[in-house]
């Protein structure tokens, strides 16, 4: 199948690519938890709606582990195109975090500033264990250290689309990641 992609994008990651990554990613997080789990005891896999829905599910249908999934919405843009310092949480969590074994799934780590909010949010609620997986690290503007625990791709630069990131709600549905081209 030919990388479709639309004019005024740069394809930098092919469907295929990102399937054979997810494959490995399912091993390499099952593998980690089957040692951490407690027999028949699920792993709680949340997912930061609105970008990493893509990517958590295909992600959790290759972990061979048993599991539960819960989602929460931030925001740290507020309708504009830049991050602001802010976080608000526009959809909280509806299952129990303390005691249990939790992996947080994102589509990109670019800033950082709102998965480290997370991160400390879910800290205080005393998991087991907390970790992250992201589609894609990009640290071309992180401006905070972040412990990727499962990373898929690494791009260092450049406005991304594709496998659930978007700009403006627009190409998130496209099946590889791409560069918005300048000017474009």
């Amino acid at each position: 199948m030919d990388f479709f992609h639309p004019s005024g994008l740069e394809p930098l990651v092919s469907p295929e690519a990102i399937t054979a990554r997810i494959a490995e990613l399912g091993r390499q997080i099952a593998a980690d938890y089957q040692k951490l789990l407690a027999p028949d005891e699920p792993l709680l896999a949340i997912g930061i709606l609105n970008g990493a829905f893509i990517f958590l599910a295909d992600l959790v249908r290759v972990l061979d582990l048993p599991l539960e999934i819960d989602f929460v919405r931030l925001s740290s843009y507020q309708d504009q195109n830049i991050s602001s310092t802010h976080v608000v949480m526009l959809k909280n969590l509806e299952m129990e975090v303390r005691g249990r074994h939790v992996l947080v799934v994102e589509d990109i780590a670019d800033l950082g500033l709102t998965l480290a909010w997370l991160l400390d949010f879910l800290k205080a609620k005393e998991p087991k264990s907390l970790k992250l997986a992201v589609a894609v690290d990009k640290t071309e503007r992180r401006r905070v250290s972040l412990n990727l625990d499962y990373v898929g791709f690494s791009i260092n630069e450049g406005f991304l689309v594709g496998y659930g990131l978007d700009h403006a709600h627009k190409y998130r549905h496209l099946p590889g990641i791409y560069k918005i081209k300048a000017g474009s």
